[in-house]
């Protein structure tokens, strides 16, 4: 059975505004699964379909679930279940693994129904990871919930960001820490580490975590790495800002090298017309460190446009130094304004012109707009029409970056994971998987269907050691996506960014079916997946 839009809308209306109905606490399952040892029998059976169980070939086969782990995998289950949900014709998957997202908001939202992140749920996204670009909550325990009683629609894990901990003990100026806050940040980080973070990620790209130097960066990757952790960043320039694309790659090598400790790339690419073509450069440096047993690995969007924001984008980052206000007196300040224009040109310049940037937040005016339509209000000044945004707003955009010949070249590497890098105004966050399937398997041909499931599970879940999660195997626990490969594919776009995916037909997480025939279930039972630390000298849990 396939869901229609209005039985889908009409679930969603339903889940905003009634009680939800929530999935089981996790003791409760796990006593269901203890139950049911040696008994015959299931709670699910998911039958008839073609088994893609994450690292090895498809088979034609039944998935069987008691509780939250899955008990079965093979081609005929040979007892009953309590319940039985067809899949022939059907793509049977481990639950996607999203290693870069800012779904934080959703997570964190005081709004149950917000908290089941159902742009991920309706593309079998069933496990997100957040804090990423350094924006992580150096108080991880409050992230995971703690005596929140929040409950979740996916599971999720959380890093410890740099921009967090230098706006906690620094603010946002331009200057290196003096050695009691770097010492205050290390200290951060290692409680953050013992509350069960990821790992360390920085956005090197964003003021004020552009003004911190690669000395600063490794005393503290060197604490996450003392815990077990991944060093993730976004990359200090994807273009040619400052250091250069190759420049900012070898940075973080070099970063990964000093202080011991894994690296990942977050969104790897190459951003705009003077990197474009690069893309076989940035492979050869990560896979020389590789070969000398380095661990490097790397996540990648489908979409040719970024998203970020306005001032990401075209400001200096002097111009940023003090935060929005200080940025905006300088805007008053005409020697200061003529530099800020030439920079701001030469940076729309390298994101390919003012018709390469779309208004995607903000003022409501100016959405779905781009520069180049606003220049003429500005007296066909496409620089101040960037400014006049910005002086009412710090608003988001599209930019149209990349070159599809980069975008397959990092696709077909085997260390290249799927991510969403899911933001506000981008169909990223509703569409990165099934856009991925439907342009990159289907239409185009870059990857096969195997490797779009691998890059989307088992890679990133054996990258980040994220255990029982990114395969179909007995003992798992029981994250399942069970698709339609004739309809699987994205609605949202540019103009339209948040209208859900097609295509997918169960959800199963930890073993309760989140999305049935296509449609919420309102069920939450997602979970806090944090890490746990090699380190000694973590308080006793």
């Amino acid at each position: 059975m396939r869901v229609t839009q209005a039985k889908f809308a009409g679930r969603i209306a339903g889940l905003m505004g009634a009680a939800l109905v929530l999935a089981a606490p996790a003791a409760a399952q796990d006593a269901a699964v203890k139950a049911g040892e040696g008994q015959a029998g299931a709670d699910i059976l998911i039958t008839g379909g073609t088994i893609y169980p994450g690292g090895a070939d498809p088979f034609t086969g039944d998935i069987a679930i008691a509780g939250d782990r899955i008990v079965y995998a093979g081609p005929r289950y040979p007892h009953a279940a309590q319940r039985t949900i067809s899949a022939d014709g059907m793509i049977v998957a481990p639950g996607f693994i999203d290693p870069h997202t800012h779904a934080d908001s959703a997570l964190m939202s005081r709004i149950p129904a917000a908290r089941l992140v159902l742009p991920f749920i309706t593309q079998g996204v069933t496990t997100a990871f957040i804090g990423v670009d350094g924006r992580g909550d150096p108080d991880v325990a409050a992230t995971f919930g703690r005596d929140s009683g929040r409950d979740y629609g996916v599971n999720f894990a959380t890093y410890v960001g740099l921009g967090a901990l230098r706006g906690e003990v620094i603010g946002s100026d331009d200057r290196a820490p003096t050695e009691d806050e770097l010492a205050e940040m290390a200290a951060l980080t290692h409680q953050a580490m013992c509350e069960g973070a990821l790992g360390l990620s920085t956005g090197l790209f964003y003021a004020p975590q552009s003004y911190a130097e690669e000395g600063e960066v490794v005393t503290l990757a060197k604490v996450a790495a003392r815990h077990g952790g991944i060093y993730d960043s976004h990359i200090r320039d994807e273009s040619s800002y400052t250091i250069g694309l190759a420049g900012a790659v070898a940075e973080a090598i070099d970063i990964g090298k000093q202080a011991d400790i894994p690296v990942h790339i977050a969104h790897i690419k190459a951003l705009g017309v003077d990197v474009h073509g690069q893309a076989g450069a940035v492979i050869e440096a990560v896979e020389a460190a590789r070969a000398e047993g380095q661990v490097v690995h790397a996540d990648q969007y489908p979409w040719p446009a970024s998203g970020t924001g306005l001032s990401a984008a075209l400001m200096p980052r002097w111009a940023q130094d003090g935060g929005r206000e200080a940025m905006l007196a300088r805007f008053d300040d005409p020697a200061q304004m003529a530099r800020i224009r030439t920079e701001m040109a030469e940076n729309m310049r390298r994101r390919g012109g003012p018709a390469s940037l779309l208004i995607t937040r903000g003022p409501a005016d100016v959405l779905g707009k781009t520069l180049e339509d606003l220049a003429p209000a500005a007296g066909g000044d496409p620089v101040q029409a960037a400014i006049d945004v910005l002086r009412r707003s710090e608003a988001g955009v599209a930019s149209f970056n990349q070159d599809e010949a980069d975008i397959a070249a990092f696709m077909v590497r085997p260390w290249v994971m799927t991510s969403s890098d899911a933001s506000a105004g981008h169909p990223r966050y509703y569409a990165s998987y099934a856009r991925k399937y439907d342009t990159y398997v289907r239409e185009r041909q870059v990857i096969d269907l195997r490797q779009f499931i691998d890059q989307s599970t088992i890679v990133p879940a054996r990258a980040f050691s994220i255990e029982g999660r990114g395969s179909l195997r007995e003992g798992a626990f029981a994250d399942v996506v069970v698709f339609d490969p004739e309809n699987y594919a994205p609605r949202a776009d540019f103009l339209e960014p948040t209208l859900f995916s097609t295509g997918v037909q169960t959800v199963v997480v930890n073993g309760v079916v989140a999305l049935e025939d296509g449609a919420p279930t309102g069920k939450a039972a997602g979970r806090p997946l944090p890490r746990r630390s090699r380190s000694a000298d973590c308080p006793a849990p």
